[in-house]
């Protein structure tokens, strides 16, 4: 037997042409056409041949495959499936996941390739990091209760109600994880809590808004051709959110369309398609200002590195001491559609980059209204200017 085993060598795994190589002992490395390879354990059980994968040659050496085999090898001696066994070991490690925070942390990785960008910017994870794992991260979650929930939530249910809203989902999430990976846990402790803390008096408001007949006369005060004014001007002619604004590239620009990347686009998950914006000749005019004053390509940059920040327009308006704030003229622009134009509905909405219908609907409907919503915002363009009579 012992001449059987260990006849590659780790440079000959490098240099080896495409098939199936014997190391021995059951050992083989199965190497593709394009380079790449895989590692696997061939044993008998109960009669029965068994291949099991041990992992890529990218990420398992030579060395690390033979002891693995080795491992493995030893269980099915015993009349025991090794896949099935790496199976049962992988629940049973899954089972040891106990604490809160652990569970909570196992969640959200389980869930990133739903979120935006991966969940990278930790919007999905702040509300529990922040004022759930403090107080019981160090709880077996199988401990937890809906009154250590209500006792943790309350002091923000009120005063914080989003966040704590947020929070109280999350923690729903984490004990349908939990019971996924077989923890005895009560799934309706989230639920329970919520009926404990009672129903919220925060009442969430709208951004504020400026009313679209009153547009013109601010959208003539910004006649400096500061980053600032312009940045305003094409938030207003555009109706697009303030991140993709601000982080507005030249590369993005072709003609007289601007495209958005998806992953930019808020709401949007997993792979998304970019999002097209038509410029009116008003937008234009305000990109060819921009350009002059832009730094690596993008079109408001900050006084000192990077992009205006997303509080630059807003103290603007306060200034001003006007109520409305940027965000809300992309509810000028819809209302302004909604009462003074004939848009359909589902133009209306595409216009301000909004999901529009079921997915099957979205799978057969390809368009993305490019030409009439250029007609709608050049329109938009003339009343914002003051160019209608």
């Amino acid at each position: 037997m012992g001449r059987e085993l260990n006849k590659l060598t780790a440079l000959s795994v490098k240099n080896l042409g495409a098939g199936k190589h014997a190391d021995g002992g059951g050992l083989w490395y199965h190497k593709r056409p394009d380079g790449g390879g895989q590692w696997v354990l061939r044993v008998t059980v109960h009669g029965r041949r068994r291949e099991m994968g041990l992992g890529s040659a990218t990420d398992v050496s030579l060395k690390d495959a033979r002891a693995e085999a080795a491992k493995w090898r030893a269980v099915a001696r015993q009349n025991i499936d090794p896949i099935k066994e790496r199976e049962r070991l992988k629940r049973d490690a899954a089972r040891h996941l106990h604490l809160l925070e652990e569970i909570a942390e196992d969640a959200f990785k389980s869930r990133k390739a739903e979120l935006k960008g991966d969940g990278l910017a930790g919007r999905w994870f702040t509300p529990l990091k922040l004022h759930v794992i403090p107080k019981l991260g160090k709880v077996p979650i199988a401990e937890v209760d809906q009154i250590d929930i209500r006792d943790t939530l309350s002091p923000i249910w009120h005063t914080k109600a989003e966040t704590a809203r947020k929070a109280l989902n999350r923690l729903s999430i984490c004990f349908k994880h939990a019971a996924a990976l077989g923890l005895d846990v009560d799934i309706q402790a989230p639920e329970k809590a919520r009926a404990l803390l009672g129903q919220q008096r925060h009442k969430a408001t709208n951004i504020p808004a400026m009313p679209w007949r009153e547009v013109p006369a601010f959208y003539s005060t910004l006649a400096d051709e500061s980053v600032t004014h312009l940045a305003l001007r094409l938030l207003i002619l555009t109706g697009v959110r303030s991140g993709p604004l601000r982080f507005l590239h030249e590369s993005q620009i072709t003609g007289a369309v601007w495209t958005i990347p998806g992953e930019a686009m808020k709401g949007r998950k997993g792979k998304t398609p970019d999002f097209r914006v038509p410029l009116s000749e008003e937008a234009l005019l305000i990109v060819e200002q921009a350009r002059k004053l832009s730094r690596e390509g993008f079109l408001f940059p900050s006084v000192k590195r990077g992009v205006i920040s997303d509080m630059t327009m807003g103290r603007l308006m306060e200034r001003a001491k006007l109520e409305a704030r940027p965000h809300g003229f992309r509810s000028s622009l819809r209302d302004w559609i909604a009462e003074a134009t004939e848009t359909p509905h589902d133009v209306a909405e595409t216009m301000l980059g909004h999901t529009v219908g079921g997915a099957v609907e979205r799978a057969y409907r390809r368009t993305d209204f490019l030409e009439q919503r250029r007609s709608i915002l050049a329109q938009w363009a003339k009343h914002v200017a003051g160019k209608t009579h």
